[in-house]
């Protein structure tokens, strides 16, 4: 099934090459590693034409593999290293997928497997609100709580003394009731048009938003790992 006739590319993208967490994508939760974690969330949006996952790494394209999802090449080197751009990825895929199928592409969505607490109608009401809004752009964020916003940041000099990141403002905002909201990426879904990706190589500004209420957790550290483990045994 499609939407107003759009085809749709679904990427996962997942290097293997992780510092902070070696093996990282390959890490299960619940019995699932998040590269599979993936692709479930992916298996229950019906109107995606092609998903696929993006590597440079033989065991994680195996499990991409194992998880339904297809392996039409493997993403070269100088785009898997900590400074490569999620554009530059993005952008690579797109390409060598419209190549590999030989059809183009109207939208592609981004589900990065270290943002696990991800359900398919994330992904299918962001698309939606793409579509219908006629958007060049559309990610899931999350509200941001009080005390990481930058009223409440702090700062260390040279010498190790506090300041407020803003400066002296920030003394005016000792009450949490004060601060405006704040909202953050949360790694759940990123959509984009092609034109808008190929053209303008962002999808930052002015992207359509979809706010995400319940609790997410992006992997970093084995910390984020229990919790999320935690988040996805819930009823």
């Amino acid at each position: 099934m499609s939407i107003e006739g759009k085809k749709i590319l679904a990427i996962v993208p997942a290097r293997g090459g992780s510092k902070g967490i070696p093996r990282k994508n390959l890490k299960c939760l619940n019995g699932s590693s998040l590269v599979n974690l993936a692709a479930k969330s992916l298996s229950g949006v019906d109107f995606i034409d092609k998903k696929i996952i993006s590597t440079e790494d033989n065991e994680i394209a195996c499990e991409g593999l194992r998880s339904g999802l297809e392996v039409p090449f493997m993403r070269p080197h100088y785009l898997s290293s900590d400074t490569a751009k999620s554009v530059d990825v993005w952008l690579d895929a797109w390409e060598k997928a419209e190549m590999y199928y030989k059809m183009i592409f109207d939208i592609s969505v981004l589900i990065e497997p270290t943002s696990p607490c991800r359900i398919s109608d994330d992904i299918i009401k962001t698309v939606n609100v793409l579509i219908k809004n006629r958007g060049n752009a559309a990610f899931t964020i999350s509200k941001t709580p009080g005390h990481y916003t930058p009223q409440k940041t702090l700062v260390l000099n040279e010498k190790g003394y506090i300041s407020f990141y803003i400066g002296k403002e920030g003394e005016n905002f000792s009450l949490r009731q004060k601060i405006p909201q704040y909202y953050h990426r949360n790694g759940i879904c990123y959509a984009v048009t092609r034109d808008h990706l190929f053209n303008k190589g962002s999808i930052i500004e002015g992207a359509l938003a979809i706010i995400i209420d319940r609790v997410t957790v992006n992997i970093d550290n084995d910390f984020d790992l229990m919790l999320a483990e935690y988040l996805l045994s819930l009823p």
